[in-house]
C-alpha cells in the first residue's frame, strides 16, 4: 500500500510489526513472516534509510520505530514535493515541445529546417511508422492520447507490435487513464503487456509521439489534428527534448495491472487533472477531449466531486476545492 512512498511490501510489514511489538528479534520476525533473516535485515536497513527506524536512546546499538504520524507524514510530504517538481518539469518540457513543433511548422513552407522530414496524409505517416518499426533496434516508445482507440488502428498496431517484440525490441507506451474504461483498448494494452511490452497511463497527455531507438521522433504537425500530417525529426536537440518529456511522464504514470492511487485528499489523478482543466476555464467538452472522456462522464465526475465538497454549484465547488488545496 505504501510502495508509492518508497516503502516496499516486506519493509512495510516489518514496520507495522515493530510499531506494535518491541520484543521481536531478526530471527523471530523472519519466522513470523516466512522469510529469511537476510531479507529481514535488508528491510530493516531500508526502513533506516527512510528514517522510519532511529537509534534507540534506551538500548544503545538497537533501533526504535518512528511513529507513523511523524515518519509516514514526512515521506508523504517528500513524495508530494517530488511530484510537484516532476509536474513543473513536465510543464516546462511541454512548453519546449510546443515551441519546437511550432518552429517546425513555421519553417515548413520554405524548407529551411534541417533534420526534418515532412509526412503529409495518413498513408504516408503509416508507411513511415511501418518502416521505422521494422528498423528499430532496441526500443520503441510512444505516447497515445485520445482515450479509446479505433478498432482498425488497434489491429494495425498489433501487427507492428508483434513484429517488433518478435525481434526482442522493447516497447514502452503511455496512454490515458480513460483507456481503462474501454474494453477493447484495455484488452489491447493488456495484450501488449503479455507480449513483454510496458504500458502505463496518466490522466492527460500533451501530444502524440513515437520515438525510435531514442534518436528519431515522429510528431504531429498540429497537436489538435493528427491527420494534418507529421514530421520525422532526428536532430539531437529536438530528440533530447522529446525524450525528456516522455521520461518525465513515464516516471509518474501508473502501470497497466495496477490501479491509479488516490492522493492525500482522496482524489484520483484523473479527478485532480479534471479540476485543474476546469479551473483553467476549459469547457466540459474540451476537458473531456484532453482526458479521453465523454461530456457525460465529465459531468458525472464533477457531480461526485461537488457532493464530496458539499457544494451546490460549480463556482462554489471551485472555491472550496481551492480552499482545501485541491487546485
Amino acid at each position: 500500500m505504501l510502495v508509492s512512498l518508497g516503502l516496499y511490501p516486506l519493509a512495510e510489514k516489518i514496520y507495522r510489526i515493530l510499531l506494535l511489538r518491541k520484543d521481536l528479534d531478526v530471527e523471530s520476525m523472519a519466522r513470523e513472516l516466512s522469510t529469511t533473516s537476510d531479507q529481514v535485515r535488508s528491510a530493516l536497513d531500508h526502513l533506516a534509510e527512510l528514517a522510519l527506524l532511529l537509534p534507540s536512546w534506551e538500548s544503545p546499538g538497537s533501533f526504535r520505530p518512528v511513529s507513523p504520524q511523524v515518519g509516514l507524514q514526512i515521506l508523504l510530504q517528500q513524495r508530494q514535493a517530488e511530484l510537484a517538481r516532476q509536474q513543473n518539469q513536465i510543464a516546462e518540457a511541454e512548453s519546449a515541445i510546443a515551441a519546437i513543433v511550432s518552429e517546425y511548422s513555421d519553417s515548413h513552407q520554405d524548407g529551411q529546417r534541417p533534420g526534418a522530414d515532412w509526412l503529409l496524409g495518413m498513408d504516408a505517416i503509416q508507411a513511415r511508422i511501418e518502416r521505422l518499426s521494422a528498423e528499430a533496434v532496441f526500443e520503441v516508445a510512444s505516447m497515445m492520447p485520445g482515450g479509446a482507440q479505433d478498432p482498425r488502428l488497434i489491429e494495425a498496431a498489433k501487427c507492428l507490435d508483434r513484429q517488433v517484440r518478435d525481434r526482442g525490441v522493447d516497447i514502452r507506451t503511455i496512454g490515458l487513464d480513460s483507456i481503462r474504461n474501454d474494453g477493447l483498448t484495455l484488452a489491447y494494452a493488456e495484450w501488449l503487456v503479455e507480449s513483454g511490452a510496458q504500458v502505463r497511463t496518466v490522466p492527460a497527455l500533451p501530444i502524440r509521439m513515437l520515438i525510435y531507438d531514442r534518436r528519431i521522433a515522429v510528431l504531429p504537425m498540429d497537436a489538435s489534428n493528427t491527420q494534418a500530417g507529421a514530421v520525422q525529426v532526428s536532430d539531437s536537440g529536438t530528440v533530447v527534448a522529446v525524450l525528456a518529456l516522455f521520461d518525465q511522464i513515464w516516471n509518474v504514470a501508473t502501470p497497466i495491472g495496477s490501479q491509479p492511487s488516490k492522493d492525500e485528499a482522496g482524489l484520483l489523478p484523473q479527478e485532480r487533472q479534471l479540476l485543474r482543466l476546469l479551473a483553467e476555464g476549459m469547457t466540459d467538452e474540451a476537458a473531456g477531449h484532453q482526458l479521453g472522456l465523454s461530456q457525460r462522464t465529465v459531468r458525472r465526475m464533477m457531480a461526485a466531486i461537488m457532493e464530496r465538497l458539499g457544494a451546490r454549484s460549480r463556482f462554489e465547488a471551485g472555491l472550496r476545492a481551492a480552499r482545501q488545496g485541491w487546485i
